[in-house]
């Protein structure tokens, strides 16, 4: 009987010694979850549970730079409106009795939500079922236009061109065929064209009156060409992942990359870009969706559902993709893969 309650005894002792050490225990983020969304501008509160009874201090970080130092148990508050969107990383390493730790967490910072549009139709117009379109420009009131060579479609004409079209009748003013790669998006610099490869690695630089190939350049962190636009000053090149890159204008060197997001996360597959009223559209591939983006910040503050604009569409090599605006006349134009028509919509805010 002695034995039992001493046996007894003992493990009610280490039950309580083991409770004790779990609810001390270990250095990490209590606050905020790791991966927690929360909305541009909020003020996010770090909480860490210290396991120590003194400490030197805690070195807090945010994407790997210093944000600040403690020397207390204290939360500290960081403001999203300082970082930009995305996936935000967050580290503090503590110094305390002779030891060091490290705990990470980290918040997705997400924009408002994006409105809403339905559209309009309001003319159509002739275009080419041999168009593989990949790029669309309006300009000097005539389009330009860049086109795909599936490997399946080729013996069926479908190959890559780069082509000036006219919007009424839909007839191909000139036209040059590129050797050699699968022709993407496009865009007008001046008296030139910037014209992408897919997976070739590298674009080029057209003369906007000759047709002829200038020059090229290479692709740098961005391996693929998708769309292309121009802001005035830079191109704006898509991949298809939720990144724009922002390219030297006149060498087609990559300066910079910003991320893309809607209040649901990172936009993926961003493809054919056209540079409307300081804002990017961008086609989304498969989807029948266009989001407007804001190229300062990432954010996604427009999507225009397309459902029902082409209702002849065929399971693949059939997407809508084509964007051109007219800015003289506020005109909006969007086409797709091998379509038939052009349409030029209105925007309808839901």
């Amino acid at each position: 009987m002695r034995i039992k309650l001493i046996s007894g005894l003992s493990l009610a002792i280490l039950i309580a010694i083991g409770g004790c050490k779990s609810q001390k225990g270990k250095f990490e983020f209590v606050k905020p979850e790791s991966g927690q969304r929360v909305a541009f501008g909020e003020q996010v509160k770090l909480t860490l549970n210290i396991p120590f009874t003194s400490l030197d201090s805690v070195v807090y970080s945010i994407d790997g730079e210093h944000f600040i130092t403690k020397t207390d148990t204290s939360s500290v508050v960081f403001n999203t409106k300082d970082y930009g969107f995305g996936d935000r990383s967050l580290s503090a390493k503590i110094y305390a009795e002779g030891k060091e730790d490290i705990a990470y967490s980290n918040v997705i910072v997400l924009p408002p939500t994006a409105k809403n549009y339905a559209f309009e139709v309001i003319k159509e117009y002739p275009h080419d079922t041999k168009a593989y379109t990949q790029g669309l420009q309006y300009a000097d009131g005539v389009l330009y236009e860049t086109t795909g060579s599936p490997d399946d479609l080729i013996s069926e004409g479908v190959v890559t061109t780069l082509r000036k079209v006219d919007l009424n009748s839909g007839k191909i003013l000139k036209m040059e065929k590129p050797e050699g790669f699968f022709g993407e998006g496009m865009t007008i610099v001046g008296n030139k064209i910037a014209f992408l490869s897919w997976r070739e690695k590298k674009g080029f630089f057209y003369s906007k009156d000759s047709f002829k190939k200038l020059s090229e350049f290479s692709y740098e962190n961005s391996l693929e060409g998708w769309g292309l636009t121009y802001d005035g000053n830079r191109l704006i090149k898509s991949d298809g992942t939720n990144r724009l890159y922002f390219l030297n204008a006149e060498t087609g060197k990559e300066e910079s990359s910003l991320g893309i997001y809607d209040e649901n996360g990172p936009v993926n597959s961003l493809n054919e870009l056209e540079y409307i009223d300081g804002k990017v559209y961008a086609n989304i591939y498969g989807e029948d969706i266009i989001v407007i983006i804001d190229p300062k910040t990432g954010a996604v503050e427009g999507r225009i559902n397309l459902v029902g604009l082409y209702s002849e569409r065929a399971p693949v090599n059939n997407e809508l993709n084509g964007i051109a605006y007219d800015s003289a006349n506020k005109r909006l134009f969007v086409t797709g893969k091998l379509w038939p028509k052009l349409y030029e919509i209105k925007l309808v805010e839901r």
